[in-house]
C-alpha cells in the first residue's frame, strides 16, 4: 500500500502537505502563505547556452527593475556594482570569465524575495548559459 492512501475505515494520516511527486492539485503557498504561480524548475544540466547580446538585454531590463525598486532594496549598491561588473566584462574584448562568473552564483541570494528576483535571476542563469 501507497503512503497517502487509506482503506475505508482508516484514520487519515497526518502529513505536511508538501509531496515530492504524484499528482498535486490545487495552489502552492511558500513559506510566508503567498501563492505562488508561474514556477518553473531546471536541474543544474538545463544550462541554455546565450549569447552576450542577450545578457546585454537582460541587464539593461534588470537595471530599470533596480533603478525603480531603488527604495525597497537592502542592497541597490552592491547589485548596481554586479551591473557595472557584468557590463565592463562584455565590453572588454575577452569577456572576464571570472567575474562574470561570479556575479553569476552572488546574483540570485542578493535579488532573492525582492522585487527584482525575476529579472536577477534571468541575468544570472543568462550569464551562466553564456559562460557554459
Amino acid at each position: 500500500m501507497m503512503a497517502g492512501w487509506r482503506r475505508s475505515g482508516q484514520e487519515p494520516e497526518h502529513r505536511s502537505g508538501i509531496s515530492v511527486g504524484g499528482n498535486n492539485f490545487g495552489a502552492l503557498q511558500n513559506v510566508v502563505g503567498q501563492n505562488i504561480s508561474h514556477v518553473h524548475q531546471s536541474a543544474a544540466g538545463d544550462v541554455q547556452t546565450a549569447d552576450a547580446e542577450s545578457v546585454r538585454e537582460l541587464l539593461a531590463l534588470f537595471r530599470a527593475e533596480v533603478d525603480s525598486n531603488e527604495s525597497t532594496l537592502h542592497h541597490v549598491g552592491a547589485l548596481r556594482d554586479m551591473t557595472n561588473t557584468v557590463e565592463s566584462s562584455l565590453a572588454s574584448p575577452v569577456a572576464q570569465v571570472g567575474a562574470l562568473r561570479g556575479v553569476a552564483l552572488a546574483l540570485p541570494a542578493l535579488v532573492a524575495g525582492t522585487a527584482v528576483q525575476q529579472g536577477g535571476e534571468a541575468l544570472a542563469h543568462a550569464i551562466g548559459g553564456m559562460l557554459g
